[in-house]
């Protein structure tokens, strides 16, 4: 796990349009935090510049002491270097392989030994509540089983940091509940530095130790659930979270 830290971030388009502007944050060690806001608020670009899937054009992004993306310095670390887990809101799972080989994948990238990848998948199977399943196919197993098998293959490669981007999005309404709580109980077991991107304030609320707002861009508020609940700072704040109510 790691901190990470934002300074002057910023990912501008031709010149005049801002995806996001002038982002500035520190994440602890261990700290989970959610980035919730409309569609178009920025909040997945600011996901995707911490795994390096998007260069960000202003300011700087650090893991710890690691810069690993100043543009005004030429620096940008590539997403295979920084050692970030991402699960996505399609899960992404393959399904040609079985579950074993989709959650082993990242590890052929670390030139790790077959046992020991052996014993991590195993190590992670249990984690996630999925052992026993490993020669399964994605086919043979629901949409919360095929969620943790994208959970667990961001969690293999123990990342310095973890990022969810609207994970449970296609799951029903009580998966989605039993999800939220899995996810938190996980994170605070491997003592992870989690990134949530979420529009739905009963999941950032629920899970998150501070939660950044954002719209058209740019942070609104940071802040604690029940700071952003009932302290809000601006007035998109306010009426974000009474139209959520």
């Amino acid at each position: 796990m790691s901190q990470l830290h934002f300074e002057n971030v910023g990912k501008q388009f031709n010149g005049n349009t801002w995806a996001v502007k002038d982002f500035n944050l520190t994440i602890a060690n261990g700290e989970f935090v959610s980035v919730l806001g409309p569609s178009g608020c920025g909040k997945t670009t600011t996901l995707r510049m911490i795994a390096g899937l998007e260069e960000n054009t202003h300011g700087v992004i650090q893991f710890d002491k690691d810069i690993v993306s100043d543009p005004s310095q030429k620096l940008f670390l590539p997403p295979e270097k920084r050692h970030v887990g991402m699960m996505f809101q399609s899960y992404a799972v393959w399904p040609h392989m079985t579950v074993y080989d989709n959650i082993a994948y990242p590890l052929k990238f670390q030139k790790i030994d077959k046992e020991t990848a052996r014993n991590e998948v195993l190590a992670v199977l249990k984690t996630v509540e999925l052992d026993g399943l490993e020669q399964r196919k994605p086919n043979e197993l629901s949409g919360g089983q095929q969620q943790r098998v994208a959970l667990a293959r961001g969690l293999v490669m123990k990342p310095r940091i973890l990022l969810l981007d609207e994970p449970l999005s296609n799951l029903d309404a009580k998966l989605r509940d039993k999800m939220r709580r899995d996810i938190r109980q996980i994170q605070q077991h491997l003592k992870l530095t989690l990134v949530y991107v979420t529009h739905d304030q009963k999941e950032a609320f629920q899970m998150s130790d501070r939660v950044v707002v954002m719209s058209k861009g740019l942070i609104e508020q940071v802040g604690t659930p029940t700071q952003i609940q009932h302290e809000p700072k601006t007035d998109f704040v306010r009426e974000f979270v009474e139209i959520g109510r």
